[in-house]
């Protein structure tokens, strides 16, 4: 994953608004959930939830479906383990260069 695509993501969750959203569309696992009810359970105005729910989609961390009249949020959770496994993959990768150092 690029550093980019990982700054956009992370920028749009470092919003406590749209950190609140995704971790509770990440609750309602892969099914999705609807937007009134995501409305609803965190109290956010209709025009300021589309707006979170449009940085959420355009860092590629949320996708929606339409069934009828209503709207599901489904997280994106290969982006989330992107994001994740970037952040993870050179974990502690200093370490075995600084004791190859000290005992080399």
């Amino acid at each position: 994953m690029e550093l980019e695509t990982v700054a956009k993501a992370l920028k749009e969750l470092g919003h406590p608004t749209r950190l609140a959203i995704f971790k509770r569309l990440v609750k309602g696992g892969h099914a999705g959930i609807a937007v009134g009810v995501v409305q609803e359970e965190l109290k956010i105005p209709g025009s300021t939830l589309s707006h979170h729910l449009s940085s959420l989609m355009s860092a590629n961390l949320i996708e929606q479906r339409r069934e009828g009249r209503t709207l599901y949020c489904i997280p994106k959770y290969e982006q989330l383990d992107g994001v994740l496994s970037f952040l993870r993959e050179e974990c502690c990768a200093d370490e075995s260069l600084d004791e190859t150092k000290t005992h080399g």
